[in-house]
Formats: C-alpha cells, structure tokens, sequence
C-alpha cells in the first residue's frame, strides 16, 4: 500500500470504546463508509475501461466514499461514473464553448494550480469524459483522466453553479486534503 496516502492519518482511528455502530467515524463532510472490496474497485475499473488514479483508488478501499447522500459526499464504488453516463445535464452546463471559456484555453494558463489558478481556465472540452465521484456545496468533484502524472493520478476538479469555471487539483488525493482543511 503506498503511505504516500496515509488515508488514516486524515482521518484517526476511533478510540476502541467508539468503535460501536452507534458511534460512527465522522470527517468535516459526515461519516466514513465501510472500505470498498478490492474485487468492487476492480470491477469499477473493469466498468470504466480504464484504472483508477493510485491517491482515489486507495481512499476506496480504506472508505467506500463518505457524507450522507443528501447534502455532501463522496459516491460509494457503484455510484460512480463517467459524467456523460450519469449525470448528462452537467455535460451540457459544463462543456459548452463560452466566451469566457474559448476552446481551448492554453497550457500556460491551464496548468496553473494554488492560489494563482483562476478557475476560469478550464477545458470544457474534458468535462464528458471526467468521472463523477461526490458531490458537495451546491457543487460537483471530477477526476480528469486527460491531465495524469507519471504516477498516474489524474486531475480533480470542483465544479459548482456559482464557480465561474472549475476548482482544478493535481490530484484527488490534493482536492480531498483541501476540503479536509475547510473549517
């Protein structure tokens, strides 16, 4: 397992005393799902086509997504997809040409990430082939498999309504510590 994402760090163990079903293990976005099964990732891969990127794999199979499915979450292995599968409004609010968002919008503004991102340099172009894992604000979180590392690990991406663009990651793994660390 790689401890690169030391899912466990950002999220302790309980003390053994709360380790009950009545006392269940809550993040800042709601309570952590049972792991997902190595068979259930692979079967998702299998699914999609293609493998998951390393930080988003490992976090399925130390929780099988978290929050409750009403208000913010992460999506459980059998929830989620490609974007154009699952959830085809977004394509269309998403992917369409904009002014604002001319296709496409170049490298040197594209791979900014941090605080000089401006999440108005986004490729709408990418957004059906993203994949859909979770939910939160009114909002959306992607994976881009067209932007990967040489490890693998995809592009993540935070899309809400009153976003003018898209919130881009480096990774999954850099997405969730960053929600992690919202207050």
């Amino acid at each position: 397992m790689n401890t690169r994402y030391a899912w466990s760090e950002r999220f302790p163990r309980r003390h053994p005393a709360a380790e009950s079903s009545d006392h269940p293990t809550i993040s800042p976005l709601g309570a952590l799902r049972s792991p997902a099964t190595e068979d259930e990732v692979t079967e998702l891969e299998e699914g999609l086509g293609v493998g998951l990127p390393p930080s988003y794999r490992q976090f399925l199979l130390f929780a099988d997504g978290w929050g409750s499915d009403d208000d913010c979450c992460l999506l459980r292995v059998e929830e989620v997809g490609w974007v154009r599968d699952v959830d085809p409004s977004m394509v269309e609010s998403w992917s369409a040409p904009k002014r604002e968002n001319s296709w496409s919008v170049p490298d040197e503004l594209y791979y900014v990430y941090g605080r000089e991102q401006d999440s108005i340099h986004y490729r709408g172009e990418y957004v059906p082939d993203t994949l859909l894992i979770g939910y939160w604000d009114d909002g959306a979180a992607l994976l881009n498999p067209h932007v990967s590392t040489a490890e693998g690990e995809w592009e993540a991406w935070y899309v809400a309504p009153w976003l003018p663009g898209a919130n881009r990651y480096r990774s999954f793994w850099d997405l969730a510590t960053d929600e992690l660390r919202t207050p």
